[in-house]
């Protein structure tokens, strides 16, 4: 019998490596402060060393998207490469140990080591991401899983797959798939800078492919030059089924043809900011998959947010169910 999946992820497989830096180790370093910076392998090693607590643990965005869905009950894949080394051991154990399907095993073929990001939390909450983009930036669309991308309910796929040509085939294959088996396809817009260095086919993306959109209030800025959130949002919404823009700590705004829908969010100073944005969609989506309307979906998303900037990391510490239980959205 084959397995159906309620929402199925793609994306950068990363192991997330957290630490601490105030502003001052952070200029000492030449790190930007709170954005994704992409680095080489030599200097991934340097960063590494100068890490004083780490904490590891599986990430990459849509996959801790899919981590959070799956605490939800909801059945869950996540594609993404792997080298057999290390980390990527630790990386697909550990996402088979949180009930996730990982349907691609570390690859002993593969030319570049496992990805990885170095995420330096300030004092603020505000991270710090230094991403080594090294096998998981080589999946491609001989390495989707046909039988798994066929048969989601709902696919979410990660705009910074678009970084290199490989993640574009992979993403174009894995939507081909989930649309021929009826299911919605849909992306994260990642990263103001992402959406600059990829502009005009995240533009084709939406208007031709894509059944929603998630992004923050400078992406879609970003993806429309412009300095009117709402005549961005405006815009998308003509092309695209459903278009959602969060906004650390204002209401999330959600729009789907005439319909729209306001979220209000609740301030609260984040321990670490990281995944803020990754577990609004896992709550949001699994609400979609859920049968909800949009603004429980949209509450879903902020309650899902609000609980994993409370501690280091960008999972869950515990289930999102339990959370959704508390908030009165079980």
């Amino acid at each position: 019998m084959t397995k159906t999946y309620d929402l199925v992820g793609i994306g950068n497989a990363i192991v997330d490596v957290i630490s601490h830096g105030d502003d001052s180790f952070l200029d000492n370093m030449g790190i930007e402060k709170g954005i994704m910076q992409l680095i080489d392998r030599e200097r991934a090693e340097l960063l590494y060393a100068a890490m004083r607590d780490r904490v590891q643990t599986p990430g990459g965005s849509v996959a801790n998207t899919i981590a959070g869905a799956g605490t939800l009950g909801l059945t869950t894949a996540f594609l993404g490469k792997v080298r057999d080394d290390a980390l990527g051991r630790f990386y697909a154990e550990g996402m088979t140990g949180q009930g996730i399907d990982f349907p691609n095993p570390p690859d002993a073929a593969a030319l570049a080591p496992t990805s990885r990001s170095m995420i330096f939390v300030s004092p603020d909450g505000e991270r710090s991401m230094n991403t080594y983009l090294g096998a998981g930036a080589d999946f491609d669309a001989d390495d989707v899983d046909a039988g798994v991308a066929g048969n989601a309910r709902w696919l979410f796929l990660e705009g910074y797959l678009y970084d290199k040509p490989e993640g574009k085939s992979a993403f174009t294959a894995a939507a081909a798939e989930c649309r021929k088996g009826g299911g919605r396809v849909g992306i994260t817009l990642s990263d103001p800078f992402c959406v600059d260095r990829h502009r005009a086919d995240f533009l084709t993306l939406i208007s031709g492919q894509m059944d929603y959109v998630i992004g923050n209030h400078e992406e879609w800025l970003a993806l429309y030059q412009t300095g009117d959130l709402e005549d961005a949002l405006a815009q998308a919404a003509t092309i695209c089924d459903i278009v959602v823009c969060t906004h650390s700590g204002e209401p999330v705004k959600i729009i789907r043809g005439v319909e729209r829908v306001d979220v209000p969010v609740k301030r609260i100073t984040p321990v670490d900011a990281t995944g803020a944005g990754d577990q609004f969609a896992a709550g949001f989506l699994s609400g979609l998959a859920m049968g909800r309307d949009l603004e429980t979906a949209g509450r879903m998303g902020v309650v899902a947010a609000a609980e994993v900037i409370r501690h280091v990391g960008p999972r869950p510490a515990r289930p999102l169910a339990d959370v959704m239980a508390e908030a009165g959205l079980g």
